[in-house]
């Protein structure tokens, strides 16, 4: 019976599992559903899982409470990101929300201690960035642990909660260079701070998992490339992976449970390599593995990751796996590494997909920048082609389980993604390479792999589409404008149009981010932003543009769209929007599967000549 490109989005049952910090080995599971994501529990111990009902909130950041019986979850209005922390009884009770004082706020951090009820919450309002710690099972007045005007992140907590740290810039404000600031929670006069100086970045990963220990994991980048190093705030010391062996970025993951190791993913031109380095004998070795990704770094969010291979209970270490191909699943390995042990991620297989290849790619200046690309099972010929461009700009596409590169490759369409400059794991320089310049070096790079998708046989050069969500919906939208003679389409998810006007609308969260990387305000740099935003470009747009967008987009908001939109119409451009009720990470499985089939509908009118807009764009009920 023939694979249909719809059974690849039904192949996909889990999106992330996070393990509960408690004494018991619970996993808090994002399962994938035909509504949207909604959770599960795996008791690891009776090697059960239990699917929840009710209504959660946000579930995609959700953490297990320490004593595993609630999940902490953001409640916001319509998918806004603005709003308050609930702590949420997974039986069903009522939820309580922790902060009903504060104003509402968009959650940058999220940690529960081990052996103590305390959470580190980072919330973002009008008020600044906040260190927050409160306890995760009634409202209580927070203690306000750090505040400050310039960018924080990644909230932490100590297994017993005498201890939280932030990734601050007060060091360094305006640019993205992390340090790592502890604070006392019982003693709020004591701070310490890891910065390795103005160009290196520190980011926390996660406090030592044993009571009384107040060692953080942390990520360094001394080197130009991140490194695991374990750092003691009380004494100042600390210990460093080196490992000058390896080129490209090293990424901390976690501690062991008895913090005697440490879990790391070598990144070497996007290839995933587990490795685990030993704090007793100082050795760096290899963890065997299939290929694949193994981690999925995530930016302007509550957690370091999307998902991430992890410890569990008696140093297991549990792989989690996917491919272009292969949706996630684990790989369970016991210490004496002899032994695969079952979880409910192992699952019947799905419909057989196509694996990408990773390729590199010389861009304009000589910089070597990665690309995933595949052609459709049985081509003999160049053909039409969908090139994914990924969000942040300090994400990255790894290699993982693409239900719309399946469809689109089932469906006889190739496929490629590119990591442009501004992506993660490939060191310092490469993710910082668009400052200043925000869109520059993206569309250099963006031409760069056009070209070698067209000399290689991936695509026929008139028959190109670009896509991309976010920051890569924005790309997609610039690339129309300044490289018109490469696309045929372009198919926008949340994109940004227009950086003025999107300034002015964004949640406070992210306004310092793109004040560094643009290099001021718009009335501080005018020039700058109108240099990057798509809607200077609309009269050069020559391919027809589909745009899909949020009115509760705090992110990418709704004005700056429709103003988009708008002005592009009015050249004779051939575009459209459709709006939908929900914020900017809203999805479901009807979501995606509607959405991916009007861009098939589209892209095969592209190639009869056939038009995409048949009427005038209209505004959105909301547009704030």
């Amino acid at each position: 019976m023939p694979v249909t490109w719809q059974q690849y989005f039904h192949a996909r049952r889990f999106l992330t599992l996070r393990r509960g910090r408690g004494e018991e080995d619970l996993e808090l599971v994002v399962t994938d559903t035909e509504h949207g994501p909604g959770l599960a529990l795996w008791d690891v111990a009776r090697d059960e899982l239990r699917y929840l009902e009710g209504d959660f909130g946000d579930v995609q950041e959700a953490v297990l409470t320490s004593d595993g019986r609630a999940a902490l979850v953001l409640r916001d209005e319509h998918g806004s990101e603005v709003g308050h922390v609930w702590h949420t009884p997974l039986d069903g009770t009522a939820a309580t929300d922790l902060t009903p004082d504060l104003p509402p706020y968009v959650l940058r951090g999220i940690d529960v201690a081990r052996s103590s009820t305390r959470i580190a919450l980072t919330a973002v309002s009008s008020e600044g960035f906040r260190l927050l710690v409160t306890d995760s099972e009634r409202p209580t007045d927070p203690s306000v642990l750090y505040s400050s005007a310039n960018e924080a992140w990644n909230g932490l907590i100590a297994a017993d909660g005498r201890f939280a740290s932030v990734d601050t810039t007060d060091h360094n404000p305006g640019v993205r260079r992390f340090a790592v600031t502890v604070v006392g929670v019982e003693d709020p006069g004591f701070t310490a701070t890891l910065s390795d100086g103005p160009d290196a970045p520190v980011r926390g990963v996660r406090f030592s998992p044993v009571p009384g220990d107040p060692r953080v994991l942390v990520s360094t980048e001394r080197g130009g490339y991140a490194r695991p190093c374990v750092w003691n705030p009380v004494d100042g010391s600390r210990v460093d992976v080196e490992a000058p062996g390896l080129r490209g970025d090293v990424v901390a993951l976690d501690w062991s449970p008895g913090a005697t190791r440490v879990l790391a993913v070598h990144v070497d031109a996007g290839v995933h390599r587990v490795m685990e380095f030993d704090l007793t004998t100082g050795a760096l070795t290899p963890v065997p593995h299939p290929d694949g990704a193994y981690f999925e770094p995530d930016v302007a969010a509550a957690h370091l990751n999307i998902w991430a291979s992890h410890y569990g209970a008696d140093d297991e270490i549990r792989l989690l796996r996917q491919r272009f191909d292969l949706p996630l699943s684990m790989l369970r390995i016991d210490r004496s590494g002899t032994r695969e042990l079952s979880s409910p991620l192992t699952g019947p297989a799905g419909p057989a997909g196509t694996p990408l290849r990773s390729l590199t790619v010389t861009s304009t200046d000589g910089t070597d920048v990665q690309l995933w690309a595949a052609r459709p099972p049985g081509a003999t010929e160049p053909g039409p082609l969908v090139l994914y461009l990924h969000g942040g700009p300090n994400m990255v596409t790894v290699d993982r389980f693409s239900p719309d590169a399946q469809a689109w490759l089932a469906d006889g369409v190739a496929y490629a993604a590119l990591n442009y400059r501004g992506s993660v794991t490939f060191g310092r320089d490469f993710r910082e390479g668009f400052l200043g310049t925000v869109g520059d070096r993206e569309t250099e790079d963006i031409e760069a792999a056009v070209r070698r998708l067209v000399d290689d046989g991936y695509a026929r050069k008139d028959q190109i589409f670009v896509t991309g969500v976010s920051y890569g919906g924005f790309l997609t939208l610039l690339s129309l404008g300044r490289l018109p003679e490469l696309f045929a389409g372009g198919l926008a998810f949340v994109p940004m149009a227009d950086w003025v006007t999107g300034y002015r609308d964004m949640n406070p969260a992210l306004r310092p981010a793109w004040r560094g990387f643009i290099g001021g305000t718009p009335e501080e740099v005018p020039d700058r932003y109108r240099h990057s935003s798509p809607i200077t470009y609309v009269d050069q747009v020559r391919a027809p543009v589909w745009i899909s967008q949020a009115t509760y987009d705090t992110r990418t908001p709704p004005a700056q769209v429709y103003g988009y939109a708008r002005a592009l119409e009015a050249t004779g451009g051939d575009v459209s929007v459709d709006w939908y009720t929900g914020g900017h990470e809203t999805t479901s499985r009807t979501r995606s599967i509607a959405e991916h089939t009007h861009m098939t509908t589209l892209v095969k009118s592209a190639l009869t000549g056939a038009r995409w807009s048949h009427s005038p764009v209209t505004p959105p009920e909301r547009t704030t």
